[in-house]
């Protein structure tokens, strides 16, 4: 079994992005699509295969982290018992001379057959491509979960010839021989509770289309979620942070008052004396945690505000507090 060097045989370095690695398979499966040369099928499966690991960041890492040696962490991950163990176990990564991966040649086997996705399609014609699309949300839809409906416009294969680029080995008349078209389809998104900025949605099945057509052939699709930022209330983790103006004479004399909450308003109790910058904890008030159930903290930090236009009995007051206050003065 010889070593197929992936990035070769679809003439890009190994630090291609992408991007750049998408577009010279295009370029590729065009030319060398059976439906287009007879006779080039086993050509078109190399750049197929190629491109099915190089397009995957889990089949692109193991590939890239086993190298031109990776008949020897073969041979060591085939056997039984503890000597024959992979190098790589304990890291996801095993090895398999069984089941059956379809038109994949054999190097190609015995280094992913584990992954237990390798149908014997290729190319346009087998499971699309994965897209990321990003989706900004208010901080009250990241609490309460929310359903969205979005846009998505994708490059997707030709649903007339099926991303081959040509019917009957003339150019297709839908897309004039590329191959690819564009499709714009709106979708509903449904929100967990307790996401963040950084999140990624999972849609199964939402991505590019696949050549056959099938819903199921499609790659799925990632919402990168953004939380915009709220004028109240901070988030940090799962704990929201947020300041409450407090009369002077509440800190001064203690009391009860009213704090927002994204769950609305509830009551909280002041003590007496309390100084500006003192920091009550509402718990269970802040956002849902996205696993596990239950919910982060509300922090509330107290700002103390000092009462304007004084009329003169309320000057008189406090001129009387200065003097049975002198270490003020």
């Amino acid at each position: 079994m010889e070593f197929k060097d992936y990035y070769k045989t679809l003439g890009v370095e190994r630090t291609a992005d992408d991007k750049a690695i998408k577009t010279a398979y295009r370029r590729l499966a065009r030319r060398h699509h059976p439906d287009v040369n007879k006779g080039k099928a086993d050509r078109f499966k190399e750049i197929s295969e190629a491109y099915t690991v190089l397009s995957d960041p889990e089949k692109r890492k193991r590939y890239d982290t086993l190298g031109p040696d990776w008949e020897r962490y073969a041979e060591a991950g085939a056997g039984t018992g503890a000597a024959g163990r992979s190098p790589f176990e304990g890291r996801n990564v095993r090895f398999s001379q069984e089941g059956d991966a379809g038109g994949f040649s054999d190097f190609f086997r015995t280094i992913f057959s584990d992954l237990g996705d390798l149908g014997g399609g290729f190319g346009p014609v087998s499971r699309g491509h994965d897209v990321e699309a990003g989706l900004e949300l208010t901080l009250e839809e990241a609490f309460q979960g929310a359903k969205k409906t979005i846009a998505l416009e994708l490059d997707e294969p030709c649903p007339q010839c099926g991303g081959s680029g040509n019917v009957n080995r003339r150019p297709c008349p839908r897309c004039r021989g590329g191959g690819w078209t564009k499709s714009t389809r709106n979708l509903e998104v449904k929100i967990p509770a307790g996401v963040d900025t950084g999140s990624r949605v999972r849609m199964a099945s939402e991505g590019v289309g696949g050549g056959s057509g099938d819903r199921g052939s499609r790659g799925d699709l990632y919402l990168r979620v953004t939380v915009a930022p709220h004028p109240r209330f901070e988030r940090k983790g799962d704990d929201l942070h947020a300041d409450l103006p407090l009369p002077v004479t509440v800190a001064a004399l203690g009391g009860e008052v009213s704090v927002p909450t994204l769950k609305g308003q509830v009551s909280m109790k002041i003590p007496a004396e309390t100084s500006s910058g003192k920091t009550f904890r509402l718990p269970g008030y802040g956002m849902p945690h996205l696993k596990g159930g239950g919910a982060g903290d509300q922090f509330v930090r107290v700002q103390i505000t000092m009462p304007t236009g004084l009329g003169p009995r309320e000057k008189a007051l406090f001129q009387e507090l200065k003097k049975l206050r002198p270490e003020t003065n």
